[in-house]
């Protein structure tokens, strides 16, 4: 989001801090850089910053020292396979003294935290070589837990081996599965390749993972005092909330890349969630969104080059270095090797390329629904952009009036308004977007800390768009969508439809601690932090922290019965409501929707798509909180089997075409049919529509509204 309004903050946090980190490095005179650089950390990024600017700085006192703790030994140990109970025991003498440590600058906890878990990740490296040395026994019914929650640490060093063991087992198990089957999938086509044995995929499994946790341990062993710094420090900032975080130096690709997780190359924003390299999002207009198989929550685990076919597995593998594999020159394939939320694996082929700036700006059509000639205008927004570098640029506010316009030139009796996948961006254009709606009146506020909250209004008389609205929203409309949603919602000016959004109701801003410490250029780079400054609220006081937006209509979709958002973070800031602003609903509060929601309710519910859709739903949910997986072959081939049969029951789901007939606007109609890159972008776009049952059912919900005629007189000037 951009943070324009917070400008006058920016000049005086930099000249209190820079003149709190002057006395700081003034007092470290004669320490060694590495214990300066220590100090510097502690207390400014500690002491000063957060307590100065964070939105809700918390009490430095025993509670928050047992959720640091109970943090950073969970970011060194989230398989639980390296510390025994002994150790915890040690470590937990300063459970409740990590905060007079750090107030004080000292070190002790971590120091021996760092010598314990190096120790034991040697141990574990001679456990795991000696146990890859024999073939395992895929006979033997057992079981191997893979949610560390629902693990305890273990008891003893036996213990620590034995979960290496059925680790590595799963791994070398896996790796022979899927070749079998690849193996056999290869045959149903030709009979002509070299068919291999159990034994002898078993045999290059082995060495498979072998090299796969070489590089891990060489990774781990390798790891420097101030790698492990961070992650302290990390561990300390992640209780004030899960969006405050220090990113250490770091070359400046590498930097990018952990900054924003955007890969130019394939067009995914990627994470590292317990050991995987997971899909946050699918960029618009990418070659991931392009072939559409590539979904938010798959997990990569191995990525092969096209030209040479060289596999690398990049489970546990660290984030940016996986992305070395990923990335690559526009026009070459890549492989990825993912796990869907439902445990199947699939291989999907990616053409490396840029993104197409056009997909990722507002586009619309017209709707027509074949069984009432009803015309309905479709208006999809990706973000809410804006160049504030270029005064030409292109900015999401400017262009949504001109899709409105020319929809209103087709006369279409309602919009449809898609936020679905919108995480956010500059928020003076989603005020500006809510104004295309309202006549005028407030749209959001925005609280600092110990500061009122500030209104931010639309106070242009008005409105672009004056007829029925309905805005499609999902588990990942998130920031400004949620704003611009909540308004439309407050002034009762649109329907809501889809899932509950994201639920972020905070701005972060970052911080190059470089610019703030004054001299000592011996220990710089210092890195950056991002922390947590502000938190909005909806123009009925409530806060869309942690709740999102409910919306009025609740479409099924695949993650309904899982925490998503915000809501799954740990340590996410509290929900909380603050005086109302002073509005009027649309039209005087005379638009009531109830009945339009109950025949929407009604046409879900009878809908043989969303009643699929729900038990998709059920099925995922149990999948994700699967805890027990089989190590006997025969198991687990039986396992497998049953969940690519429960998986291709709904294959299908969602690909027929509905009773849309949807086309370009005559105002667009001006494409070039030689350009067959846009022409192959609008089909994909129109095939997209046609098969959204959500799309489909929202041009039912403004045809009710529609019948209402509680809409006031649309003026075309």
């Amino acid at each position: 989001m951009h943070l324009k309004f917070i400008v006058m903050f920016k000049r005086f946090f930099l000249f209190f801090t820079t003149a709190s980190l002057l006395l700081i490095c003034q007092s470290c005179y004669g320490q060694e850089p590495n214990t300066i650089k220590r100090n510097v950390y502690l207390q400014s990024v500690i002491q000063g910053d957060i307590k100065r600017e964070h939105f809700n700085p918390l009490p430095i006192d025993d509670v928050f020292s047992e959720k640091a703790f109970d943090e950073y030994l969970k970011m060194l140990d989230y398989s639980k396979r390296l510390l025994t109970q002994a150790d915890i025991d040690v470590l937990s003498e300063y459970r409740t003294k990590i905060d007079d440590e750090y107030l004080s600058t000292r070190l002790e906890f971590f120091d021996l935290a760092v010598e314990i878990i190096a120790r034991r990740t040697q141990e574990a490296e001679r456990y795991c070589f000696t146990i890859l040395e024999t073939p395992f026994d895929f006979s033997v019914n057992e079981t191997i837990v893979f949610n560390a929650d629902s693990l305890s640490w273990a008891k003893d060093t036996n213990e620590i081996k034995d979960r290496w063991r059925k680790a590595l087992k799963y791994d070398v198990m896996t790796r022979v599965y899927n070749n079998l089957e690849d193996q056999k999938k290869a045959l149903e086509k030709s009979d002509t390749i070299t068919v291999k044995t159990f034994e002898e995929f078993e045999k290059e499994a082995h060495t498979s993972v072998e090299k796969r946790y070489k590089d891990w341990f060489s990774y781990m062993l390798k790891s420097e005092n101030d790698d492990y710094l961070a992650t302290y420090i990390n561990a300390i900032l992640s209780v004030y909330d899960p969006h405050t975080e220090y990113y250490p130096p770091k070359e400046k690709e590498d930097f990018d890349i952990r900054f924003s997780g955007q890969l130019e190359g394939i067009g995914a924003t990627l994470t590292q969630k317990e050991g995987y390299i997971t899909v946050s999002s699918i960029t618009i207009g990418s070659p991931a969104w392009k072939q559409g198989e590539l979904e938010a929550n798959d997990k990569i685990l191995k990525v092969t080059q096209g030209n040479t076919k060289e596999t690398t597995d990049v489970v546990d593998m660290r984030l940016d270095k996986a992305i070395r594999f990923i990335r690559g020159p526009k026009g070459t394939e890549v492989i990825l090797t993912v796990q869907k939320v439902d445990g199947t694996q699939k291989t999907i082929s990616l053409i490396r390329d840029i993104v197409v700036i056009e997909e990722t700006y507002a586009k619309s059509m017209v709707l027509t629904d074949k069984e009432t000639n009803s015309r309905i205008g479709y208006i999809y927004l990706p973000s809410f952009y804006a160049n504030f570098q270029d005064r030409d640029g292109r900015r999401s506010s400017i262009d949504m009036k001109k899709e409105i316009e020319k929809l209103k030139a087709e006369n279409v009796s309602g919009i449809v308004l898609d936020l679905r996948n919108n995480t956010g961006g500059s928020l003076s254009d989603c005020v500006d977007i809510s104004g295309h709606f309202i006549d005028v009146g407030p749209v959001v506020q925005v609280q600092a800390k110990d500061k009122p909250p500030q209104v931010l209004s639309d106070t242009r008389s008005g409105m672009v768009w004056d007829g029925p609205l309905v805005v499609l929203v999902n588990n990942y409309s998130a920031s400004a969508s949620e704003i611009f949603a909540a308004a439309m919602q407050d002034y009762g000016r649109a329907i809501i439809m889809g899932s509950t959004t994201y639920g972020k109701g905070t701005v972060q801003r970052f911080d190059d601690l470089d610019r703030i410490v004054v001299g000592q250029n011996d220990i710089k780079p210092l890195g950056f932090l991002k922390l947590t400054i502000q938190k909005y609220y909806r123009i009925n006081g409530s806060s869309t922290q942690l709740k999102g937006v409910i919306p009025d209509i609740k479409v099924p979709d695949s993650y309904k019965y899982m925490d998503t958002g915000e809501r799954e973070l740990s340590n996410a800031l509290a929900w909380t409501e603050i005086a109302t602003s002073n509005y009027k609903p649309w039209n005087g509060g005379a638009c009531k929707w109830d009945n339009v929601v109950k025949q929407s309710n009604e046409r879900i519910g009878k809908n043989e798509f969303f009643s699929l859709t729900d038990e998709n739903a059920k099925r995922l949910k149990q999948v994700r909180d699967e805890i027990y997986y089989p190590l006997n072959f025969e198991a687990y081939q039986a396992f497998k089997k049953q969940q690519n049969e429960d998986a291709e029951k709904y294959k299908e789901l969602g690909k027929d075409t509905l009773n849309i007939d949807a086309r370009i606007l005559t105002a667009d109609e001006t494409l070039n049919p030689s350009d067959t890159a846009a022409v192959e972008r609008n089909k994909k776009w129109y095939q997209m529509v046609v098969t959204d049952n959500t799309i489909y059912e929202a041009m039912q919900v403004v045809q009710d509204m529609t019948k209402m005629k509680c809409f006031a007189t649309r003026k075309d000037d």
